[in-house]
């Protein structure tokens, strides 16, 4: 195995910011953990969304969170939202990073951001990382790992928190559909066929719910920071946390664990893809329900409703890329993958 590669670069020139007016502000806030000596400011450069920026200073790191550059869709990429769960969940949750400070003035940057803990490991993005051991009992392990640590949220007392205020379990399901379906309405720049047609099925198809948990809404291998040994070592992009069914999350997962018979079983290769030749879709489900008690085997609405999802955010992503707002070369090829997105949520609903 190599060593962990490096995860920043130069910040990419459309995001970048007045560093020495954040910087100032984190001297005046975060004395104790910035000091007075120079800071200095990287870009992690993997994610899609929001924009992440490692912190150097006071001889340790930090990263620096904040939404993406121009118009953002209602409900996401809430900044204050994430800095409201990790400040309490690293009590009761390892892998959640603390959260520091979160700044409301968007004078200081452009728009709110937040500062929290920065944890080491390895992120599986496009390929699979020379780090990490391609063996098939590692994969196993890992993909165990990442099924234990979704458990293992959903057995958290949000309550004991005092998380109960983070959202509204009653209804969550329908008003996540109604969101996602209004999210697409407004991102699309083409008609796609099929997802009109689950958007028209989802509201209609809504299961019973099984209880409220604490959601992460959005947790896939590339989220998560990964040891050697296999553990996760940290679970990311918290901006969409909220209250609701569990199985919200699980279908949001099986959604990006892709299987080789998948019509996009590339897409997602270097992510759920990579373990599922060793542990299957199946497998997670089963795993899951046994560490939870939930009743996760009638999946079909959770599963499409997750693909869509993917759907929409990659139509997000696209329409930020056809507008200008981010030069990054990764997104020319996005708006085609949305309409296999959304045969296989099709299919994955029964259709």
């Amino acid at each position: 195995m190599d060593d962990p590669p490096a995860d920043t670069a130069p910040i990419r020139p459309e995001e970048r910011f007045d560093e020495a007016r954040v910087a100032a502000y984190l001297r005046d806030h975060l004395p104790d953990l910035v000091g007075d000596g120079p800071i200095a400011f990287e870009q992690f450069p993997g994610g899609r969304a929001n924009l992440t920026y490692l912190v150097r200073a006071g001889g340790g790191e930090l990263v620096l969170r904040r939404p993406p550059l121009g118009p953002v869709a209602p409900g996401s990429h809430d900044m204050a939202r994430e800095h409201a769960v990790l400040s309490v969940l690293h009590r009761a949750y390892p892998p959640a990073p603390r959260a520091y400070l979160l700044c409301t003035d968007p004078g200081v940057m452009g728009a709110p951001f937040f500062v929290m803990e920065r944890r080491r490991g390895t992120v599986v993005r496009e390929s699979w990382p020379a780090s990490l051991p391609a063996t098939d009992a590692f994969r196993r392990r890992l993909g165990e790992n990442v099924v234990d640590a979704l458990a293992n949220l959903h057995r958290v007392d949000y309550r004991a928190l005092g998380l109960e205020g983070l959202g509204r379990p009653e209804g969550f399901v329908a008003r996540q559909v109604a969101g996602w379906v209004d999210r697409w309405n407004r991102a699309k720049d083409v008609e796609v066929p099929a997802m009109e047609e689950l958007g028209a099925w989802f509201p209609g198809a809504v299961p019973a719910p099984q209880g409220a948990v604490l959601l992460h809404n959005d947790f896939k291998l590339d989220n998560l920071i990964v040891s050697g040994s296999g553990e996760v070592v940290a679970v990311l992009d918290w901006d969409m946390a909220t209250l609701g069914d569990p199985l919200i999350d699980l279908g949001s997962t099986l959604a990006y664990w892709a299987e080789p018979g998948d019509a996009l079983y590339a897409l997602f290769s270097s992510g759920g893809g990579s373990l599922s030749g060793v542990m299957p879709r199946s497998g997670v489900v089963e795993r899951y329900g046994a560490a939870t008690g939930f009743d996760a085997t009638g999946l079909a609405f959770y599963h499409a409703f997750g693909l869509f999802r993917v759907a929409v955010i990659i139509q997000q992503i696209y329409l930020r890329y056809r507008r200008g707002q981010t030069s990054d070369a990764r997104f020319v090829v996005l708006g085609a993958l949305v309409p296999l997105l959304a045969e296989e949520a099709r299919r994955a609903a029964g259709g």
